[in-house]
């Protein structure tokens, strides 16, 4: 009898080890990650699941569409050649976008002037121009103009994807305002800062209950 009770307490204990091994093994090497920053685990860093894309309609009094630092200095071939390549769309979309009597706002660098503008999308009469840094509301009337117009919805276009764009569209949402940010709309110096933008805006607590990512082709009056 005592001896049956050896070999099934061996038998449990063996068998715990198996169990309970791998688990520490796990902990251990979840330890020694938790001790180094993420510069020594830059590698190991997975790359997120594509963000999800949505058509949407807007009410065309509610909505404003913000041109972010389309500028000489800031889009021409040499720094951003993807901001040249989106120019045509947001030219597009500004022409649709009047027709529609939607308020549109642009915006400047903290060195830029209205004569920068790239010509292909500048103001054509008495649209608002603001000037700041990476944030347009930031020292700027930008949220009691569109409050006064009782403007619910912003669609942000423009460039860079991680300055003028997310810190706009991050501010916006942080007022209350629904934000739409076409991704054929904003770029970048580098693919990863726009897939950076792109994840943020619909996974960061300030922002992502008020963000939908889409395209131009995909946003209805």
């Amino acid at each position: 009898m005592q001896t049956t009770i050896i070999k099934k307490s061996a038998f449990v204990f063996i068998l715990t080890g198996f169990i309970i091994a791998p688990y520490l093994l796990s902990v251990s090497a979840s330890y020694a990650n938790s001790n180094q920053t993420i510069i020594e685990l830059w590698e190991k860093a997975k790359t997120p699941d594509p963000v999800e894309i949505k058509s949407i309609k807007l009410d065309p009094a509610k909505t404003a569409f913000l041109i972010l630092d389309i500028e000489e200095r800031t889009c021409n071939l040499k720094r951003r050649p993807r901001c040249v390549s989106s120019v045509p769309k947001i030219k597009a979309f500004l022409d649709h976008a009047k027709k529609k009597g939607i308020f549109v706002v642009y915006s400047l660098t903290s060195k830029g002037t209205p004569e920068s503008i790239l010509s292909y999308v500048a103001p054509a009469g008495s649209e608002l121009i603001v000037k700041s840094s990476v944030d347009k509301f930031f020292n700027t009337g930008l949220e009691n103009i569109l409050r006064s117009r009782k403007i619910e919805s912003v669609i942000i276009s423009g460039t860079t994807a991680e300055g003028a764009v997310i810190h706009t569209a991050t501010g916006a949402a942080m007022r209350g305002f629904k934000v739409i940010v076409p991704v054929d709309g904003m770029s970048a110096g580098s693919l990863y800062a726009e897939q950076y933008t792109s994840w943020h805006l619909i996974n960061a607590p300030g922002s992502r209950k008020r963000t939908t990512l889409t395209k131009f082709n995909l946003i209805e009056f």
